[in-house]
């Protein structure tokens, strides 16, 4: 088996993939061979994409159940979806702090649990859950966000102790700043987007944010079944934010 045809028979479904990092996702799943659904509240049209909103138990299990009637298996979750928040703990109301929540965390646990009996019949069973730098490390204005992300961190290795002896593996991914097309969009609220985004970039010591096919790579080696000896990991992907401290007059990274 190479690793280009590495999930070849298998059935994976991707949260939140229509855009950004999920579709990157659903990307390189597809090309190692996967046949991959989406599950996301703005389907974009394309191959097998529904309509799911994680904070909706009802529709979680309609879209679970729609995936397993068409392809009769489902081998790798992905849980992507998730929203930010910007603000200290004084900026965002009980309101945002339960939406953010719901979908972050609760979202994940919702899709997971309507997923386990299928994944528990499968050969080569994995999840795969999008963490954030944030879960480990002090950014600013992120109070709530980060609380999310150490949740999806801790839900992490809870899920990977729980089923491991079912012959599901569960795994996290832990991305530092990810260009994206929401990213882009943010910078335009600034009076100085430019210098924004040199600030973005100057966070990774790599001198650059992550990339979405970065971010994909490291979920199709947690996910694949040529990794089964992994399971209760948190892969970095962040340009060395989380362990790196590079002194300023070293010039650029090369």
């Amino acid at each position: 088996m190479t690793v280009a045809s590495d999930f070849a028979g298998l059935v994976g479904l991707v949260t939140g993939g229509a855009a950004g990092i999920g579709a990157a996702i659903v990307g390189e799943l597809r090309a190692r061979g996967a046949v991959v659904a989406v599950l996301d509240v703005h389907p974009s049209g394309g191959t097998d994409q529904l309509r799911c909103d994680v904070t909706d138990r009802a529709q979680v299990d309609d879209a679970v159940r729609a995936v397993l009637d068409r392809h009769g298996r489902l081998d790798v979750v992905v849980n992507n979806d998730g929203m930010s928040a910007v603000g200290t703990v004084e900026d965002n109301d009980d309101a945002e702090w339960h939406r953010v929540l719901d979908v972050n965390v609760v979202g994940m646990a919702r899709v997971s649990a309507a997923a386990l009996p299928a994944l528990r019949r499968s050969p080569a069973a994995a999840v795969v859950n999008v963490c954030s730098i944030a879960a480990l490390n002090g950014l600013p204005h992120r109070a709530l966000y980060s609380a999310s992300k150490g949740a999806v961190l801790a839900l992490t290795y809870a899920m990977a102790t729980d089923h491991v002896r079912e012959g599901i593996r569960v795994n996290a991914v832990s991305p530092g700043t990810v260009h994206t097309a929401f990213v882009d969009r943010m910078l335009q609220q600034f009076d100085d987007p430019a210098a924004e985004r040199r600030a973005l970039d100057a966070r990774q010591a790599t001198g650059r944010m992550v990339t979405p096919d970065e971010v994909a790579g490291a979920v199709a080696y947690l996910a694949s079944p040529r990794s089964g000896s992994t399971t209760g990991t948190a892969l970095e992907v962040d340009g060395g934010v989380t362990h790196l401290r590079i002194r300023p007059d070293l010039g650029p990274a090369r």
